[in-house]
Formats: C-alpha cells, sequence, structure tokens
C-alpha cells in the first residue's frame, strides 16, 4: 500500500500519529563527522516530505528517532534514522522552521515562475532548492535587469495583495481546461497549487496558504547556464536575512570610501581607476629599477672559465615581477645566465642569452630532481617553485654546479 501523504492536504500539519510497517537496518549514512548507523522505516501515514521536483526532504523526529532522511521509492515514502523503531503506533514530528522555509522558498518559486512566463515570454525549465539559494532556469533570451526587476515587483504585488493559495485536484485534461500553467502527459488524479489569479500549476510539494506568508521576494543575479538563464532568488526569511547582509555590507563599504551609501559604486569605480592606475605606475616603477639592478650585477660579475657569466642570487622582500624583470635584462647580455630564486614563496627563474648554449629547461629538472620542486618553460626561460623554499641558496648552488660541469 503506497504511504498516505498527509502534507498534500494540510502543509502546516507538524504532528502526526502512524503506524510503523517496517523498520531495516540500512547502509550507514554520511555525516560530517563520519558515517553512523541508519534504519529505514515505512509508515503508513506520514507527512514528512521526500525530496522531489527541487525541494529537499523534511526532518523531525519519528518517536524517539532523529529522521536523516527521506525518499520516495515505488510510491512509499522512506524515512531514514538514526536508531530502530519498534513496530506498532509512533507518533512523528517536522522540523517546523526547516518546512516553513521550503514552503516559502517554494511557492515564490512558482509565483516569480508564473510572472516570468506571463509577462516576459520566460518558461521555468527547473527549479533548485538550496540551503541558502533558490534558482529556476529560465528558457529564452537573456532577461536584462529591468525584467528581473519587474518580476519582483510584480511578485511582491501579489504577496502585499496577500491572495490565497489553493490546493486543486483533477485529471490533466481538467486541469489543462481551467489554465494550468505547465501540462503533464501523466494519467490519473493530479495535485496542483493555485495562487489566486496568478498562477496554477502541477505540484506535489509543500506550500503556503496565502501569499502574504511568503513574506518577501528579492531576486538576486542572473547567469548563463549552459541554453538557459539561471536566476538566484530568496524568499521570506532567507530574503530578510540577505537584505541585512547587503545593507550591512553597503554601509561597510561607505564607510571605508567615505562617501554616501547611495556613492559607493561611483566611488568604487574611482578607486578602482586609481587602483589600476598605482599598479602600472607600480610595475614600471619595479621594472626600471630591476633592470637597472641587473644591469649592475652583469657589469659586476667576471666570465667563467666557460665564457659564461653566470649571476646568481637570492632576493627577499621583493615582487615576484621584479625577478622576471631581472631575468630577462641579463638575458639580453652576450653569452649570461640568471640563476634567481625569492625566498617567501620558493620561485626560481632561469635564463639565459641564447649564445650562453644551454638548456634552462634541462638544467631546472636537474635542480628540481635533486632538491625538489615543480616547473617548466622554454629552452631560454624556464621557472618553477621549490617544494622548500627555504633551499633556495642549495638550488642556486646546485645549477652552478652543472653549469660548470656541462
Amino acid at each position: 500500500m503506497a504511504t498516505r501523504r498527509l502534507y498534500y492536504d494540510d502543509s502546516f500539519q507538524t504532528e502526526f500519529a502512524a503506524r510503523v510497517l517496517s523498520c531495516q537496518a540500512v547502509q550507514a549514512h554520511s555525516e560530517p563527522a563520519g558515517t553512523a548507523p541508519a534504519w529505514s522505516v515505512l509508515l503508513d501515514s506520514s507527512a514528512f516530505y521526500p525530496t522531489s521536483g527541487g525541494q529537499p526532504f523534511d526532518t523531525g523526529k519519528i518517536g524517539e528517532a532523529c529522521v536523516l532522511d527521506v525518499r520516495e521509492e515505488d510510491g512509499e515514502i522512506i524515512h531514514i534514522v538514526d536508531r530502530a523503531i519498534p513496530s506498532g503506533a509512533v507518533l512523528g514530528c517536522v522540523n517546523w522552521p526547516r518546512r516553513f522555509d521550503h514552503m516559502q522558498q517554494h511557492t515564490g518559486q512558482h509565483l516569480l515562475s508564473a510572472l516570468f512566463q506571463e509577462r516576459f515570454g520566460l518558461p521555468t525549465v527547473s527549479f533548485h532548492l538550496g540551503a541558502e539559494i533558490c534558482t529556476i532556469d529560465l528558457r529564452g533570451p537573456e532577461p536584462p535587469r529591468d525584467v528581473l526587476a519587474g518580476a519582483e515587483r510584480a511578485a511582491s504585488q501579489v504577496i502585499f495583495e496577500d491572495r490565497p493559495v489553493n490546493v486543486r485536484y483533477g485529471t490533466a485534461g481538467q486541469l489543462a481546461e481551467i489554465g494550468v500553467r505547465k501540462t503533464v502527459e501523466r494519467e490519473g488524479l493530479l495535485r496542483a497549487i493555485e495562487i489566486e489569479g496568478a498562477d496554477l500549476q502541477p505540484c506535489g510539494g509543500t506550500h503556503v496558504k496565502r501569499t502574504g506568508q511568503i513574506g518577501l521576494v528579492l531576486v538576486r543575479r542572473c547567469t548563463k547556464m549552459r541554453q538557459d538563464w539561471r536566476v538566484e532568488f530568496v524568499c521570506g526569511s532567507r530574503a530578510q536575512r540577505a537584505a541585512r547582509q547587503d545593507f550591512e555590507g553597503l554601509q561597510s563599504a561607505s564607510e571605508k570610501l567615505g562617501c554616501a551609501p547611495a556613492e559607493v559604486p561611483s566611488a568604487a569605480a574611482r578607486v578602482s581607476a586609481e587602483r589600476d592606475a598605482y599598479f602600472k605606475s607600480s610595475r614600471a616603477a619595479i621594472q626600471l629599477l630591476a633592470e637597472a639592478d641587473a644591469r649592475s650585477a652583469i657589469d659586476a660579475t667576471p666570465g667563467s672559465e666557460n665564457g659564461l657569466r653566470v649571476v646568481s642570487r637570492v632576493f627577499r622582500g621583493v615582487e615576484p615581477e621584479y625577478l622576471q624583470f631581472f631575468a630577462t635584462e641579463i638575458a639580453k647580455q652576450e653569452r649570461a645566465v640568471a640563476l634567481l630564486a625569492r625566498v617567501e614563496c620558493g620561485h626560481v627563474f632561469f635564463a639565459q642569452n641564447p649564445a650562453a648554449g644551454k638548456s634552462m629547461t634541462d638544467l631546472l629538472k636537474h635542480v628540481f630532481g635533486k632538491i625538489g620542486g615543480k616547473g617548466g618553460g622554454p629552452r631560454d626561460f624556464a621557472r618553477g617553485r621549490l617544494e622548500d623554499p627555504a633551499k633556495a641558496q642549495e638550488a642556486l648552488d646546485e645549477a652552478q654546479k652543472w653549469l660548470s660541469n656541462s
């Protein structure tokens, strides 16, 4: 016999009496702290909603057992609990804050989807009710900001009017005759949720009784998702928390920027432009300094027995770009080689003038084989990172040894 679904007729029912038809040990349930024993319980009736249609399962208790998961299998509702429950009569209790949050999000989704389709020709192709954010995927052209804002305003108007939300039953044909938003091809009696004057949609989920109970709807961002457009939104208490977090973030930004909250976008744009200009100026200064230091270093470096001039340096307190500019300038000099390392992060740069006739790639492989590290690059300019930055000097000593022997 199929489990009687008490939430079908009353989503506000949180306590119920039922009979335990079976209780069997199942595979251990995964938890943040590890795995724990679990049991599969079948009741003759249940107010617990199983994961379905984008809406997560309810939690709560059955007797003394905590409900860890609720699934639908072959028309039955399977409750996964943390302890065995004896056969016979038992009382169940649904976690109401979680249930009501899901009701707010799901009814808000029905309302938004109806408005996106009716007013803007954007049908919903999927829905996901997440732990923090809900999403609907819209099929059609990209909805601009004014469409997102328009759907939000229209949804808020329906919420303020506190319209009834009713459960309707009928066959697919009967629902089609009264204007169902999305037709289904299932046979038999179907359950549909009606938002008076706004939407009629087949659905087996849990919903509020009046639109005012949705509380508030906030449409967030819209991103491309394959051929569709994913719209993020939150309702009810989630919307309240999001609005509070947004305001506090805006207030914090305005204080740091020294402007009014309404001026944050323009102030942020100004600071961003100043940062970019500073970055370009700073990078140019680093390049000039590195090139000057490199020329001084090459002038002070005598040629070795094999005719190479090898500049070997371990740097501290310089930017990574400094090493790259320094190495590039050294490599401009005839038969010169740069062996450079940066202690803070273990970056290594090996560069040569092509006339030096060595392979910086082979040199890097040799050093990392001895010292440890990863990297690569072309013949004349190889770079990587040591596993242990403290071995920077040891790595350069090994590199010089390889150059002398080769």
